[in-house]
């Protein structure tokens, strides 16, 4: 699915699903074999390889969701 990747007024790092209309805080982030899982908010885990080093965002991301 695709995702967007920014950050809030407050400076965290939200992830966007424009499918499902949902906007969700990063609330933890851990390395994996094929890339980084962010563990949103609402207890979704997203996967999603080919993350940049530094991160730039605003920028789309393809994810898949983990559990």
């Amino acid at each position: 699915m695709k995702v967007m990747l920014r950050e809030n007024s407050a400076g965290k790092l939200t992830v966007y699903v424009p499918k499902k209309d949902l906007e969700e805080e990063v609330v933890k982030q851990i390395d994996s074999e094929a890339g980084k899982v962010f563990t949103l908010a609402n207890g979704w885990e997203l996967e999603i390889s080919n993350l940049a080093e530094p991160l730039k965002i605003p920028q789309t991301y393809e994810a898949r969701r983990v559990n």
